[in-house]
């Protein structure tokens, strides 16, 4: 705590939607619907993939990570906004702020390079079937994950512990519905080149690095379904990465195009959007991607059904 500014307010007002009162109730009911099926989708992932002996594998591990990231990437920023859209009062004090930012971005920055890992996984999958098991064994994939926490944590709170270097010179006011280093950076005062320079550097690292691995590893996979004879095998193969790219494709597009595109280029409400896009509807669809086009994941979950219903 001593790493944070002494002159800071003891709390912010959110301004969100002010200027349109009008889209404050159809958010309140479209969150308090989608965050508890966030949660239970995100909840029954991660338990039919650990009680479930077939789901035993790499994929299912990352799949797990990435079920516990999104529930805690939501819960960080949904029951703030349900407060403030529900009430008259706009705030967040400044430790759960400090709070949201910390949390909000480490689970963003280590989902970033889970997907990118997931793709790898993806690629050693289809372009080297035969030494998958030796490749991908257990130690390697704890490691794996282990070592994307980690990175992800590492870059996330370095970015927030900067941000909040900088002198807010009295202003508690933030134009938008989460504390988000962004918005931070353009409210502040002083000198804050640095941060301005560290927020694409470090957004470089987190989206664009990764985001080329994912493209390196799909063009691989692509060569690789098109040398397989059989249309059967080639659907086979491309159904076991389609869930995979389509998650990549919600999260990595308002994200770059929140943190990678040109300030001035950017509309005032945009941020508001792709962050409620991003940190709130990616991570309620997630699940149903991969268990409507997963049919391992729909016979554990008929089998966790089953099980439950011969109990009672």
């Amino acid at each position: 705590m001593a790493l944070l500014n002494g002159s800071h307010p003891e709390q912010f007002i959110l301004l969100g939607f002010t200027d349109r009162p009008w889209l404050e109730l159809p958010l309140f009911i479209i969150l308090l619907i989608t965050y508890p099926l966030a949660m239970m989708g995100n909840i029954t992932i991660i338990l039919v993939s650990r009680l479930d002996p077939q789901l035993h594998r790499p994929m299912y591990l990352f799949l797990t990570n990435l079920s516990f990231l999104d529930m805690c990437y939501t819960t960080s920023i949904v029951p703030q906004m349900l407060f403030n859209l529900g009430s008259s009062k706009k705030t967040i004090s400044y430790m759960g702020c400090v709070v949201q930012l910390y949390f909000f971005h480490i689970m963003g920055a280590t989902e970033c390079l889970l997907l990118a890992l997931m793709s790898f996984d993806r690629y050693v999958a289809i372009c080297r079937p035969l030494h998958y098991s030796l490749i991908m064994n257990q130690r390697l994939c704890i490691l794996l994950v282990c070592t994307v926490w980690l990175c992800g944590a590492s870059l996330a709170v370095s970015l927030c512990t900067l941000t909040l270097q900088l002198p807010l010179c009295g202003t508690n006011t933030l134009d938008h519905l989460l504390c988000e280093i962004s918005v931070l950076i353009k409210t502040a005062c002083g000198e804050k080149e640095t941060n301005e320079l560290a927020l694409p550097v470090i957004c470089i690292f987190v989206l664009a690095v990764p985001l080329c691995l994912i493209l390196a590893s799909y063009a691989s996979i692509g060569r690789a379904i098109l040398k397989i004879k059989s249309s059967e095998g080639r659907k086979k193969a491309f159904g076991t990465c389609s869930s995979h790219l389509i998650v990549v494709l919600l999260f990595y597009g308002p994200a770059i195009s929140m943190y990678l595109q040109p300030p001035s280029s950017v509309s005032r409400d945009q941020p508001k959007f792709m962050g409620l896009f991003y940190g709130v509807m990616t991570p309620t669809i997630n699940p149903f991607i991969y268990t409507l086009r997963n049919k391992d994941v729909k016979g554990a979950i008929r089998k966790l059904v089953r099980s439950i219903s011969r109990s009672k």
